[in-house]
């Protein structure tokens, strides 16, 4: 053999023997010290690599390990845990149990450091639990909050000088009727929350509270009032005097002020806690790649709206194109008959077996899209009037297909996006680069935060707690809260 292929045959057998891949790491849990969250999280590109290069190998030899100090001088309580998107990607997570300094990232591909790991943080690290709050104006800095959202700017716009005492009392004279909604009056004032509720079912009251405690554990929020209506429907028909009511869903007949809804900030909230499901978790649980998914439509939910009886009845007749089924009757408990069996509830992770997944309304908006569209599944979404606090980024034909209002051309739309895989695969793909991009736990923070913040400079005179409110105090928690100095990363 000449000489100089011997050179290059050697060449070759170094370069896969060493670390030869191209890596970026980046997220808000690469700046632990700025960005607090109940599991902080960053990603790992291995660039070079996409869906079809990949190999389970890589996921073999790719390891993290993070480590801090607690104040008691030993190693600090944290766990952590790696999602793996089988695409030459990995989501790292971890949650802090206490307060920890010296915190180090090691990030190592076959035992060795990746470009930049360590990476280590002077200064301390807090965990979510702590009511360590700092300006406001400096935490949407650092925490990477836009300025504004368009949703928030037209959301708004009927609203600038508010006397909240007359708006108030305009609400409980025309939306108290205890069998048919509940809401919730909130005073945050010198960064304590306060709470009036009305109404037979309060009980989703926890899920404001726990986003205003949030909060105001991280920053001083100004003093507010605002009322959150607790039912899933948005309360104020257009054509009716603005008043300000905060909803988690809104329509084009409403005018509520919409906010992320309660399924994606308890999400967020108890991301690695008690809840499974979550933008992050559903990427990582993903077990085929596009090319080996099965190339129908999956479904399955409860009976919360005609369309969806409609579904299985297209379901039946197209069983090649679609699986769908019920998991429970409810609304229409006299068609168990006609539309069951009801089948058990699937793994939600399980959706993405099949290309193709079905979005179709519930009582109001379904609140599975985010899941959907982080998944990595082609999303056929239902025209509705309904809408989430991000629906109007979404575009169709790039995040999504969209399918009439009474389904009559979902057969049409699956025919197409089965002819052209390419560009459905595309779609697809967009989906779950939009969901990183608005509806990660970050994003979701932020859109509370920005929202309230815009709220509160509407309000005019004297922010007061009415006697007998309800005082929502924060879990006590140890924490030690001195000045955050010397918080720069060291690149060793």
């Amino acid at each position: 053999m000449p000489t100089y292929l011997l050179k290059f045959t050697f060449l070759l057998i170094l370069f896969h023997k060493c670390l030869c891949y191209e890596t970026k790491v980046f997220g808000p849990g690469l700046q632990p010290v700025n960005i607090v969250m109940p599991a902080r999280y960053f990603f790992v590109n291995f660039t070079e690599i996409d869906e079809n290069s990949y190999s389970p190998d890589l996921a073999k030899n790719f390891a993290v390990e993070i480590t801090g100090k607690s104040f008691k001088k030993d190693a600090c309580r944290l766990w952590s845990n790696t999602l793996n998107r089988k695409d030459g990607t990995f989501i790292v997570r971890y949650k802090l149990y206490e307060t920890c300094s010296e915190l180090s990232i090691n990030i190592y591909y076959k035992n060795k450091h990746i470009e930049n790991s360590p990476f280590k943080f002077k200064g301390l690290i807090q965990p979510d639990q702590c009511d360590c709050p700092q300006d406001l104006q400096s935490w949407l800095k650092q925490y990477q909050c836009p300025l504004s959202y368009t949703q928030i700017v037209n959301d708004l716009k009927p609203f600038q000088h508010v006397d909240m005492k007359d708006q108030v009392a305009k609400i409980i004279d025309k939306y108290h009727n205890p069998q048919s909604t509940s809401f919730c009056h909130y005073v945050i004032k010198d960064n304590q929350i306060y709470r009036d509720c009305y109404g037979k079912h309060i009980g989703f009251n926890m899920f404001a509270d726990n986003v205003l405690l949030s909060l105001t554990r991280k920053v001083v929020m100004p003093d507010m009032e605002l009322v959150i209506n607790l039912g899933d429907w948005p309360l104020l028909s257009k054509g009716t005097e603005p008043l300000p009511i905060f909803s988690w869903c809104g329509s084009t007949e409403t005018i509520d002020i919409v906010m992320p809804t309660y399924d994606i900030t308890e999400s967020t909230l108890e991301n690695m806690g008690r809840v499974t499901l979550d933008t992050l978790s559903v990427q990582g649980n993903i077990d085929r790649k596009w090319e080996t998914k099965e190339p129908r439509a999956f479904w399955r939910g409860r009976d919360s709206r005609a369309e969806r009886l409609k579904l299985i009845d297209i379901a039946r007749a197209h069983p090649e194109l679609i699986n769908a089924s019920l998991t429970n009757f409810f609304f229409f408990r006299e068609k168990e008959a006609q539309y069951g069996p009801k089948l058990p509830h699937v793994s939600f992770f399980k959706f993405f077996d099949y290309k193709y997944q079905i979005n179709i309304d519930g009582t109001v908006a379904a609140y599975r899209l985010p899941y959907l569209l982080a998944g990595g599944g082609l999303v056929l979404k239902q025209e509705s009037p309904y809408y989430e606090h991000f629906y109007g980024q979404l575009k169709p034909y790039v995040h999504y297909v969209p399918v009439k209002r009474d389904l009559s051309d979902l057969v049409d739309q699956l025919n197409w996006v089965i002819k052209y895989d390419e560009k459905a695969h595309d779609i697809a793909k967009n989906a779950r680069i939009f969901a990183n991009e608005n509806l990660l736990p970050q994003h979701i923070i932020c859109y509370h935060a920005v929202l309230f913040n815009e709220w509160s400079k509407r309000i005019s005179g004297e922010i007061t707690v009415k006697e007998g409110m309800t005082h929502v105090p924060q879990t006590k928690f140890a924490c030690h809260c001195a000045n955050k100095e010397n918080t720069s990363h060291e690149e060793l």
